[in-house]
């Protein structure tokens, strides 16, 4: 089994430097690799509500638990809300209704998945979940520095991550930079599509290729 790195966010809490996506998996093929993954060492899990396929996410890490495999407080689980969502009695419910389907006590980390709708006022919302114990830390996911300002001038709990596209080929410095002048480099860039999302484009890449080769991971099939 893998031991992955984590790192601390500004709220004291570690994040595993590597996550397992469910993004376009179906539930029974989540039921299906996410135990593998498990086993592989991964301990941060990412879903969101328009994956449609948290309550497999929920069997699986419960089932998990259950079975001695892991325990909860080992578990990095995040979830995301859609715009959909964002209005504070809409987001009210749907953050309970997150839970349910999961079957969790507790997520780990909700983020608001994009920036559009009634996301600076929904914010309340985010923030009574930590307060209630129902969340741990809340971010953001996919915003731009406008709407992410927009965020940061109305919080009182601040988004942990910005969790948007970024890889060799998109490093989002630009983002960072502007990130770190906005709130002083406390909150972390977090990247989803970090080495391809089922191509191997990113993956058979010259500097990627000789860095698998130093450390003898298997070439992409």
């Amino acid at each position: 089994m893998t031991t992955i790195p984590s790192f601390t966010m500004h709220n004291g809490i570690d994040i595993p430097a590597l996550g397992y996506g469910v993004f376009q998996m179906t539930s029974d093929q989540v039921r299906e690799h996410l135990p593998q993954a498990l086993e592989l060492g991964y301990r941060h899990i990412d879903t969101a509500n328009a994956y449609f396929n948290e309550v497999a996410v929920g069997e699986v890490v419960r089932g998990a638990i259950a079975a001695g495999t892991v325990k909860r407080e080992d578990l990095f689980i995040t979830s995301k809300l859609f715009p959909q969502s964002y209005p504070y009695e809409q987001a009210v419910k749907d953050i309970d209704a997150t839970l349910e389907r999961l079957g969790l006590d507790y997520l780990d980390l909700l983020l608001f998945h994009q920036p559009y709708g009634e996301y600076v006022s929904g914010w309340k919302a985010m923030e009574e979940a930590v307060a209630a114990g129902k969340v741990r830390s809340i971010g953001l996911s996919n915003f731009p520095i406008t709407k992410f300002q927009e965020i940061l001038d109305v919080a009182t709990i601040k988004p942990v991550v910005n969790q948007v596209e970024a890889h060799p080929r998109w490093n989002q410095h630009e983002l960072k930079a502007q990130m770190d002048r906005a709130a002083g480099a406390e909150i972390l860039v977090e990247a989803w599509y970090p080495l391809g999302h089922g191509d191997k484009t990113l993956l058979e890449e010259p500097a990627i290729a000789a860095a698998a080769q130093r450390t003898g991971a298997p070439r992409p099939r």
